[in-house]
């Protein structure tokens, strides 16, 4: 059976979560997940080179062959969806530049894939990342989200597969 490994990311410049899964079809297997965490004292520009340099060591040691991130939701705080742009852009950058695909979901798209509902909260979305991948640490609820993320695009590289078949 041939799996493809996906990385899945939710951007954040305090704690951006990653997690991979290998994908065979509509069969998922838990490989790694974990949060790469920046100290809000640090100057910006230093901060999303840690986050760079935390993700290229991921795509070095884990190797994907596709990519998925989250995408930004406007916030009521100007600033802080700013923030959070740079690390979404530091997360869609880093594996491009190993030369990987990189599709983006929006969250409601990652919680139906995942809970069946667009609406769900995180508790929910974790408890089903839980039950889809045994042997997930989820230490944050980043990196369930990021876990999410990567099942998100599983289900739908598998559709578009189907329909092409079809087609």
């Amino acid at each position: 059976m041939n799996f493809v490994r996906i990385l899945g990311i939710d951007p954040g410049l305090r704690f951006t979560g990653w997690g991979i899964v290998e994908a065979s079809g509509n069969r998922l297997r838990h490989v790694a997940d974990g949060v790469i965490a920046t100290d809000a004292a640090t100057p910006v520009p230093t901060r999303l080179k840690l986050l760079h340099d935390a993700l290229a060591a991921l795509l070095e040691a884990y190797h994907p062959e596709e990519a998925a991130v989250e995408e930004t939701y406007v916030n009521v705080n100007g600033a802080a969806t700013l923030k959070l742009g740079y690390a979404r852009g530091v997360a869609l950058l880093a594996p491009a530049l190993f030369g990987i695909s990189v599709a983006e979901y929006g969250a409601k798209s990652v919680k139906m894939a995942v809970v069946g509902t667009g609406g769900a909260d995180k508790a929910q979305v974790a408890l089903m990342v839980r039950r889809l991948l045994p042997g997930a640490t989820l230490k944050r609820a980043d990196a369930a989200d990021a876990l999410a993320v990567a099942i998100c695009h599983a289900h739908r590289r598998e559709h578009a597969m189907l329909v092409a078949r079809a087609g």
